[in-house]
């Protein structure tokens, strides 16, 4: 173990995730300068620091040193001073003012600036404002470092830690040393074991509420983060045991009561249909979250109703006017969405959803009613627009989502639109609104002012329910509270489809006629994961981009699981290897363990708001700008700046979105994702990987899913026995939700 100390020369290389930093201090002879490889969280050039470690020699960079510890010297020279302020450290002081200001108060210019920093502003150029940034600069690294270091001692990793020190600024020790479990409430990324086990190290909370308290909450958040609105009070208890063993009724009841009277948690005693009472544990926001959603419905259902004269007439027009004939049900469909507050339309691929939905669209505006359109995502609005000729845009950019609060300062995410200052349209239509979860619904129907404005829910009540919290397109329908129209017969033009037709099979139990010679449907049976792998490349990036006239990108894969050998982790490492490799001319950048490259197609996984983006034209002029990147946005890396730490991407519907580096934890590949990412979602070819996996998750509203998404052509490779496994297995991950019962009683039913 050796020792050196010196100077901050230059800091070649930090990680800001993992505080790994190349360095250089200078060295025992002027001009020397020494090179420090190791972990430090927070340091700047022209700092003096003491270090201790192993002198090694690299090939390519010489004599170094592996450092194991260091700890930073506070400058108490002149000179040390001067080379601090001086080198960028604070924020508008370089080296001529930092002269200044170590000339007029030499060694005791740090007592100066963190005590008396006013006399700064006694220095030619130093305003009062700026010895006030001067000092609150100063303070605020001193106590960051200060904070973040007792953090890594108890075991919270540098980004965690700087996360944990945003939150709570200076009040961190008191916090996290009084109640760890405090962390799994407030900062992203933490959960209920990560707490417990600082908790743990920290020591004497093994029986305390909080622990007990913590545990509650985070089994519940768990629950919506799986679907659920509410848990049984019984599923509660067992899985809240599963964390906490030795936990008894009566801590939980006191954990339980202790959470109700503080308003996080809300408890509900219901009846089923034998009259047996049972308790429902809601997280209080999806209680009232479900509740204002049952009460806007209702309302904006009795306030849309109205009688249309002659609508017959109306109907027989748009006929005409868009050249097509409806059949009886469409027709009746036209009528309920035209003279009902609230109407829902569902029906599978080609059953006419866009002829019937082009068709109201006709009649209302022949009704002089004003249409906006929306969906869940990008896009399934780019397809909605290209179906019904009309603009649609995504409904966080119909809500006029922001994260600017009223006084302009940056905060927590919200629409802009809502009861005051409502969608001004006669009739709103969204579709794929099995996608739409508890939170983006009860925003939507903010906007929508009963009496003024109808709402049209169009959507395939089979797929796969939204990944957020709730059941909100099945409800609806099953609460018998509302007009719903299914569409049911396939159109002859769809007959010569067979993923139509075999989507529709899936759907009603049987299995795909996969023994015929199609020209979309393919089953190409494999029962070795290597050899699907190795096939589903060929597919990819040789043979189906020819055959369906795409490039490789815009193939998808399709698969059910995240891990394995056939899950999105495996086959996007895989996929970019074959579609991307690394070369000379593509610049590339590692982040949580992911190498993304220049020319990757890469997925938003979480919504972001605060993302600017912007749209040009072919001569870079600017179309259109806004903000927010949302959980399954799919586009392609155009451009890795590493001098600005930032990531150019391209998203499907030309945004163009720079990424800081510090925000690329949100990211990860598209060549493969979830069947749950892929819904509202089409393309040109899709190709699904099947083998063995969970029962629960490989059932028949998983395949019909993920089938439905392709258009042109979709191709399983896998098992025939594990794609028949998944048609027979009606099993779904019950979702405990409280809409339908919720609106039957707003509605009084």
């Amino acid at each position: 173990m050796e020792e050196r100390e010196g100077y901050v020369e230059h800091i070649r290389f930090h990680s800001p995730e993992t505080g790994f930093t190349v360095l250089s201090i200078s060295g025992e002879k002027p001009g020397e300068e020494l090179t420090c490889v190791g972990s430090f969280p927070f340091l700047e050039e022209g700092e003096y620091i003491r270090v201790r470690g192993q002198m090694t020699q690299h090939n390519m960079y010489g004599r170094q040193m592996q450092v194991e510890s260091y700890e930073i010297t506070v400058p108490t020279s002149a000179d040390s001073m001067e080379r601090y302020l001086g080198s960028g450290a604070i924020k508008g002081i370089g080296m001529p003012t930092a002269m200044k200001i170590v000339d007029r108060f030499g060694v005791d210019t740090f007592r100066i600036i963190e005590r008396e920093p006013e006399r700064l502003a006694e220095i030619r150029g130093i305003s009062m404002r700026i010895a006030q940034s001067v000092h609150e600069q100063f303070m605020e690294k001193q106590n960051m470092r200060r904070v973040v270091m007792y953090l890594l001692q108890i075991g919270i990793n540098l980004n965690q830690g700087l996360k944990i020190y945003k939150r709570y600024g200076e009040a961190t020790e008191e916090i996290v040393g009084s109640n760890p479990y405090r962390l799994a409430e407030d900062i992203p990324g933490f959960g209920f074991r990560m707490s417990d086990e600082i908790a743990r190290r920290i020591g004497g909370l093994e029986y305390s509420d909080q622990r007990f308290r913590a545990c509650l909450l985070h089994v519940m958040r768990l629950g919506s983060q799986a679907g659920h609105a509410y848990l049984p009070k019984e599923s509660l208890i067992t899985h809240a045991r599963e964390f906490i063993p030795e936990m008894d009724d009566d801590s939980f009841d006191r954990a339980l009561m202790s959470l109700i009277m503080e308003n996080k948690l809300r408890t509900v005693t219901v009846c089923d249909e034998d009259t047996v009472e049972q308790e429902h544990v809601y997280l209080s926001v999806y209680y009232h979250t479900e509740q204002a959603i049952a009460r806007m419905l209702c309302d904006l259902d009795e306030g849309g109703r109205r009688n249309v004269a002659g609508i017959e007439r109306y109907v027989d027009n748009a006929e005409r006017k868009e050249d097509i004939e409806l059949d009886e049900i469409q027709r009746n469909a036209v009528k309920e969405a035209v003279e009902h507050g609230v109407f829902v339309l569902t029906g599978g691929p080609g059953t006419g959803k866009t002829t019937t939905i082009n068709t109201i669209i006709r009649v209302c505006e022949d009704l002089g009613r004003s249409v906006v359109l929306a969906a869940p995502t990008g896009r399934a609005a780019k397809r909605m627009t290209e179906t019904t000729g009309r603009d649609a845009v995504t409904i966080h950019r119909l809500l006029e989502v922001t994260n600017m609060d009223e006084g302009g300062d940056t905060g927590a995410p919200r629409f802009r639109r809502n009861e005051e200052y409502p969608l001004e349209a006669d009739v709103v239509i969204i579709d794929e609104v099995s996608m739409v979860d508890m939170h983006l619904m009860h925003a939507l129907l903010r906007a929508i002012i009963p009496g003024m404005t109808n709402l049209i829910l169009v959507g395939d009540a089979n797929q796969l329910p939204s990944v957020g919290p709730g059941n909100v397109l099945r409800d609806i329908m099953e609460s018998g509270a509302f007009s719903v129209v299914r569409l049911e017969k396939i159109f002859r033009q769809a007959e010569a489809s067979d993923i139509v037709v075999n989507a529709h099979r899936i759907n009603h139990g049987e299995y795909p006629d996969i023994t015929r010679k199609s020209k979309d449907f393919f089953f190409l049976q494999r029962q070795n994961a290597r050899i699907i792998r190795e096939l589903l490349v060929q597919l990819v990036r040789d043979k189906l981009p020819p055959y369906v006239g795409v490039s490789p990108l815009e193939i998808q894969v399709l698969t059910p699981m995240r891990k394995g050998e056939l899950g999105v982790d495996g086959l996007n490492v895989l996929l970019q290897e074959a579609l991307n490799p690394e070369a000379p001319d593509k610049p590339q950048y590692e982040a949580h363990g992911v190498i993304f490259r220049v020319g990757d197609k890469v997925m938003q996984t979480r919504n972001n708001y605060r993302l600017e983006w912007e749209t040009r034209s072919e001569r870079n002029t600017l179309i259109d700008s806004g903000e927010g990147i949302f959980n399954g946005d799919i586009g392609v890396i155009r451009d890795i700046n590493e001098f600005s730490k930032q990531m150019e991407i391209v998203f499907d519907d030309s945004k163009l979105v720079y990424y800081d580096f510090e925000v690329l934890e949100d990211l990860e590949h598209a060549y493969a994702v979830t069947i749950h990412k892929a819904q509202g979602s089409e393309y040109p070819a899709v190709v699904i990987p099947l083998l063995r996996g969970p029962r629960m998750l490989m059932n028949r509203n998983l395949l019909y899913t993920g089938v439905t998404r392709a258009v042109n052509c979709v191709t399983i490779i896998g098992d025939e026995h594990a794609m028949r496994s998944m048609v027979d297995n009606v099993e779904e991950q019950k979702r405990y939700t409280g809409l339908r019962r919720s609106i039957r009683e707003h509605c009084g039913l």
